[in-house]
């Protein structure tokens, strides 16, 4: 009896869907293009966080030793370091390669050249460039290298210079963009989620209401609503299904577009690349949501009209 009925209400669903096809390619346009917005969605969350990232790259902790330190000295504090969980790469810098930066960096400059080479000794310091897991995080590393432990194995200090304290202000500012730029995100999937709701809801209405007359008679002849219900939740689904998958397809082509254009202007994301390489996870999320929508919206829709 089960799957008898479930058979009558897809079969009502399906013919629903084909009979009012005004409606119901109305009703898949609109869908779709709130399925393209969260597919926009998608990519404007891709395109943050490479950027997030980017800056996140662009921004470490410099150490620099006095010349003194020994190389046994300081490998043993980078050991220290790597081993911290806010540290993410500890890079290490000899003396030798310091001074040869140095000479490549001032190369056109002779007088510098020429006062170093009088000089008879490398005057520089090894470094450890430190990069953290997050940027609040440079803080708590720099109160680590600016404590009592990071001592020579005679007792005696090694670091020269640490240059958070120099970069604090530029670092505290990228934190604070990270943190607003993720709450600006959360607070527009969540405005556009909203929107597409109200317009699925409403054009499920505009599809029930067109078929108000044939509920009536349905109810008058004592349907349960689970079978009156049915066949709108199978149009509504029909029409998750359609707008998805004409939103993956008008994707294709407007993301190979603009794909040149975020390259250039957004660190390297091309987003027809991005596109192509999460295809599946794309297709679930579109797909699955236009699915949920359009069932939700018409359950909704449908048991407000009946008043149930």
């Amino acid at each position: 009896m089960f799957w008898t009925n479930l058979k009558r209400i897809s079969r009502t669903g399906f013919f629903n869907f084909s009979r009012n096809g005004t409606v119901s390619l109305a009703s898949v346009l609109i869908m779709m293009v709130t399925l393209t917005t969260i597919g926009f969605i998608i990519f404007s969350g891709a395109i943050l966080n490479t950027s997030l990232d980017a800056l996140r790259n662009k921004v470490d902790v410099s150490v620099t030793f006095v010349p003194t330190a020994s190389e046994t000295d300081v490998q043993a504090l980078q050991h220290r370091l790597e081993s911290l969980p806010e540290v993410s790469l500890v890079t290490y810098t000899s003396r030798d390669e310091a001074l040869a930066a140095f000479k490549d960096r001032h190369s056109g400059d002779q007088s510098i050249l020429t006062a170093l080479d009088e000089l008879g000794q490398n005057p520089l310091g090894a470094t450890l460039d430190i990069k953290a897991k997050d940027p609040s995080q440079y803080q708590g590393i720099a109160d680590f290298l600016s404590g009592q432990n990071i001592l020579s194995s005679s007792g005696l200090t090694i670091v020269d210079q640490i240059n958070y304290f120099q970069n604090k202000a530029a670092i505290d500012k990228l934190t604070g963009i990270i943190n607003s730029a993720h709450k600006l995100g959360f607070a527009i999937t969540l405005f556009f989620a909203i929107i597409s709701i109200l317009i699925a809801f409403n054009t499920v209405r505009l599809t029930i209401y067109t078929a108000k007359d044939e509920i009536q008679v349905m109810r008058l002849v004592g349907a349960s609503y689970a079978f009156i219900q049915g066949p709108f939740i199978v149009v509504g689904v029909i029409y998750g299904l359609v707008a998805g998958l004409l939103s993956l397809l008008i994707l294709l082509p407007i993301t190979y577009w603009l794909g040149k254009a975020t390259v250039n202007f957004f660190i390297g994301l091309n987003i027809f690349s991005y596109y192509l390489h999460n295809f599946f996870e794309i297709f679930v999320i579109i797909i699955f949501s236009g699915i949920i929508l359009g069932a939700v919206s018409s359950f909704l829709a449908i048991r407000r009209y009946l008043k149930v």
